[in-house]
């Protein structure tokens, strides 16, 4: 293979594997620190796209004519609408079943099902396209290689997005209430911290994270549809089984690998592409079941 070849078939598939990453922190996120198995994750990707693509819209006529600052907007808009919509799932769905993990597997599936069809009355079921905008359509020369601008720009992301959480999580005072919080939710009760709340806001910042996803593979792939959060939700599932459940930075490893071997599998043959990712999912559960 040319080295020019190999090159851009790696950032690619990290740029692919940034956009797994930040669709799947928010899921592990939730399960490694609340214990919750959301199957309703992926509405959030649908609404962040989807929302994203009504901000460009209306803003700019179309998205591939809005500027930078619209486009930091539409992404704030985005995650705003995934933390609220992440609320409100967590309210009403959710916090009945705490702990009861088959009722939660039904409870979010069927909340996934009504989120799909309540986006389709919003939206339409037609295919949307969600059209990079202009300054992220170019390309930049990196050595022997040109670089898609908004891979780049997608790699960047991830990485601020990785740094973020783990600097949260492990060097803060709430990533400690949290993380004790996991462990004995009574003796931190009972020192006064409001730890319903604590997880009411990781589940937000975890449907937030999705919701950015959403918006990035949207624009990844070039269009919308009111399924694209239950088709990501299958990688994204692998993703986390791959890196280990409630482990941000095994979530990364996972990410980034299932994006490098779904684009270099893909490169040689198209048609094995789609086995290639659950190939890596039972490999790593046979040499490491735990992720």
């Amino acid at each position: 293979m040319d080295l020019s070849i190999f090159l851009t078939l790696l950032i690619s598939g990290l740029a692919m594997g940034m956009i797994y990453f930040m669709a799947a922190s928010g899921l592990t996120l939730v399960f490694g620190l609340m214990d919750i198995l959301n199957f309703g994750h992926g509405l959030f990707m649908a609404l962040g796209a989807y929302v994203a693509l009504a901000v460009l819209t209306a803003s700019a006529g179309s998205p591939d004519l809005a500027g930078p600052g619209l486009f930091i907007w539409a992404g704030l808009a985005a995650m705003a609408a995934g933390a609220l919509g992440g609320i409100v799932f967590e309210r009403l769905l959710l916090r009945p079943v705490y702990g009861l993990h088959l009722s939660q597997i039904l409870v979010t599936v069927g909340g996934l099902i009504v989120g799909e069809e309540l986006i389709k009355m919003i939206w339409g079921s037609v295919q949307q396209p969600l059209l990079l905008p202009a300054w992220l359509q170019g390309s930049v020369l990196l050595g022997p290689v040109v670089v898609e601008i908004f891979r780049l720009l997608v790699v960047g992301v991830g990485l601020v997005v990785f740094i973020a959480l783990s600097i949260i999580l492990n060097r803060t005072k709430l990533g400690l209430v949290i993380r004790a919080g996991v462990e004995d939710r009574e003796m931190i009760r009972a020192l006064g911290y409001p730890i319903r709340r604590v997880f009411i806001l990781v589940f937000a910042a975890g449907s937030s994270l999705a919701a950015l996803g959403g918006m990035l593979w949207g624009l990844y792939q070039q269009m919308v549809v009111p399924q694209i959060g239950a088709q990501l939700n299958v990688l994204v599932f692998i993703v986390i089984i791959i890196g280990g459940l409630g482990s941000t930075r095994g979530a990364l490893v996972g990410a980034l690998a299932l994006g490098l071997v779904s684009n270099f599998v893909g490169y040689f043959s198209p048609t094995l592409a789609a086995f290639a990712n659950v190939a890596l999912m039972f490999a790593v559960l046979m040499w490491r079941p735990d992720g």
